[in-house]
């Protein structure tokens, strides 16, 4: 005779043991992510739209490699940063001009087979995120050059990072990377399909950090500020380590921006950094030619 199959106690029995667990203090439950947390508005009136946006592609490669899956997701939030409504999915499958490598299959689970014959339509793209004043993404320096080449309605677009503008660290998180974040906010979920980052990444921004307000709220914040980006185009070589050393990085020229050493710096920081490397660094006025970055820019291959 087949055995019965296990009897699982009801939710509530179940979140119930959970929460004895996590009193006892010795245990961490981690929750199975199955609904975003959203709050009433402080003021209706100051709702505004935003997006979360993932993409699954054949690379790492902009300029060389492919959208294969792209998922958008509207929110809506208030002026103090809180999730209040969390809509309905957009996502697409996409046909690339090549074959998937099998490393991409490997990690994301989409076949050949599975995007055969799909397309995207970028009007149809367009128009989904016309509402939106912002577009987030968890790694927008990866996500927003794929997508600003597939369609033009992107570069209108503010845009932040979930990723790089909030400071997990000072909040006392050791990684960024979205499922560690979503275990140290409590659940868990299956990640490398665009649709599910895009659930966990507006759930994470939904957490309240130490200061009381929400990790949303941090990262508008800082999306909001200007900075700047200088190029200290023929900087001198032997000067490189020190450039590297206070946080400069080389770019290649691969794309728009000059073949330089680069750093991006604060408003309030901009002068004295010019004033460094016209002393330190070149021993002269270098006339260099810096780049006001909002979230309008920041991210983008246009920089």
């Amino acid at each position: 005779m087949n055995a019965l199959p296990p009897q699982h106690p009801p939710f509530d029995a179940l979140e119930a043991m959970a929460r004895q667990l996590e009193a006892s203090g010795r245990y961490k439950i981690l929750r199975q992510f199955e609904r975003n947390t959203v709050v009433a508005p402080t003021n209706a009136a100051t709702l505004r739209w935003g997006i979360y946006l993932d993409t699954e592609t054949t690379g790492l490669s902009a300029q060389k490699d492919e959208i294969i899956e792209l998922a958008m997701i509207p929110f809506q939030y208030d002026e103090i940063g809180q999730i209040c409504f969390v809509g309905q999915p957009w996502v697409r499958l996409r046909q690339p001009s090549k074959p998937i490598p099998p490393e991409i299959t490997q990690v994301t689970g989409i076949t050949d087979a599975m995007v055969a014959g799909h397309v995207i339509d970028p009007a149809e793209v367009a128009a989904f995120i016309g509402p939106a004043v912002i577009v987030v993404a968890h790694n927008a320096a990866f996500d927003r050059p794929f997508v600003e080449r597939f369609c033009e309605s992107f570069k209108l677009k503010s845009w932040a990072c979930s990723m790089r503008e909030v400071d997990w660290a000072a909040f006392g998180f050791e990684g960024t990377k979205l499922k560690y974040l979503a275990a140290e906010a409590g659940f868990f979920f299956a990640g490398h399909r665009a649709e599910n980052d895009c659930y966990a990444g507006i759930e994470i921004l939904s957490h309240t950090l130490p200061t009381g307000q929400t990790a949303l709220r941090h990262m508008l914040e800082t999306a909001r500020t200007t900075t700047w980006r200088i190029a200290a185009v023929n900087a001198p070589f032997h000067h490189k380590e020190a450039l590297k050393a206070r946080g400069y990085r080389w770019n290649d020229g691969e794309n728009l921006a000059p073949k330089a050493w680069w750093i991006d710096v604060a408003e309030d920081a901009y002068h004295a950094e010019m004033i460094y490397l016209a002393q330190e660094i070149y021993g002269y006025d270098p006339q260099l030619s810096p780049r006001r970055i909002t979230a309008f820019e920041r991210f983008s291959e246009r920089i």
